[in-house]
């Protein structure tokens, strides 16, 4: 009897302790809610060569939420696109995943200029470094060299 009420006090301290361990919050950080975007950063190869302040009237904001990523942005009123028509604004929706030091972006849908951008290139993957409430997006070139980042700020 002392033999299995030892072997059942183990397997309960054996389930409490699983169960313990198993709920440890996942440390990978989490890119979900809003941003608005800072600043652009120039590199060259390797380390930042310039930081580029945004132009006024110019505000751009990202949405990720449940793999799902949805941008929109205004610019000033010089801005023409290709046919040269003024454009105010632009926007894009698709699917988002993370990895420990990449953003990958699929863009699914978007404005005239965003589809027609669409037709050549629809998946982005960027380098990431991420802060609490701050990330860089880092686009690297195909040696794998940082050549320009966007730098966001959480406004959740």
């Amino acid at each position: 009897m002392k033999k299995i009420l030892g072997m059942v006090l183990l397997m309960v301290l054996l389930i409490i302790v699983t169960s313990i361990t198993s709920m440890k919050p996942n440390t990978m950080h989490s890119i979900q809610g809003n941003w608005e975007l800072q600043s652009f950063y120039n590199y060259d190869g390797e380390n930042i060569t310039d930081t580029v302040p945004l132009a006024e009237g110019y505000r751009q904001v990202k949405m990720y939420y449940d793999g799902k990523v949805m941008w929109s942005r205004t610019t000033s009123s010089d801005t023409k696109d290709a046919d040269g028509n003024d454009v105010i604004g632009r926007f894009g929706f698709g699917s988002y995943k993370l990895t420990d030091d990449e953003l990958i972006e699929t863009i699914e849908y978007g404005d005239k200029g965003m589809m027609r951008d669409l037709e050549t290139l629809r998946k982005f993957t960027f380098e990431l470094e991420m802060k609490d409430n701050t990330y860089s997006q880092i686009t690297t070139d195909s040696e794998g060299n940082r050549t320009f980042s966007e730098n966001y700020k959480r406004i959740d």
